[in-house]
């Protein structure tokens, strides 16, 4: 997860929250909003835990909503692992960033909001056409979502009998 901002057309912040999938590479959520504390964090990450469950481990930047005392007893509490980055060190979260880079040149720079409704519709449509259109050299010429079902599918015909093969 990070955090990437821009503006509306009349000056006021936009502050986008990304929740990228690394091993699916999905775009799970981009959520735009004027402003995102710790609890509103937290609320954001219930609703999507309702939607695909909760993930056994996120990893963010040192920003205080990612280490505030909302989102470590959010974690704590349905034992989600945090895992945060040396400051200065981008690169230990490296997919987030590539993501955020990309969602940067292609979106919010091709854009000018209006309002936060408008950037909201924009920005849904190019989170879905990234999950659902672009295929990916890296999951095989799928797409995220494609590749997302193809995982959750090989998850369902794991037996409790199987043996996991190397990491």
């Amino acid at each position: 997860m990070d955090f990437v901002f821009d503006r509306t057309a009349e000056g006021r912040v936009i502050k986008n929250l990304t929740v990228v999938d690394d091993a699916t590479h999905e775009a799970v959520a981009i959520v735009p909003e004027r402003a995102i504390g710790g609890l509103s964090l937290t609320r954001i990450l219930d609703y999507l835990a309702l939607q695909r469950g909760l993930p056994h481990a996120i990893r963010t930047d040192n920003g205080k909503e990612f280490c505030g005392r909302a989102m470590l007893a959010w974690a704590h509490l349905r034992g989600v692992a945090l895992f945060l980055i040396e400051p200065g060190k981008p690169n230990q979260n490296a997919y987030i960033e590539s993501f955020n880079g990309r969602f940067r040149d292609e979106c919010l720079n091709e854009h000018w909001f209006t309002s936060l409704h408008h950037a909201r519709v924009i920005i849904e449509a190019w989170r879905r056409e990234y999950n659902e259109e672009r295929s990916k050299k890296g999951l095989g010429g799928l797409t995220p979502s494609a590749y997302a079902e193809q995982l959750a599918l090989k998850h369902d015909k794991v037996t409790s009998d199987s043996k996991p093969g190397c990491y």
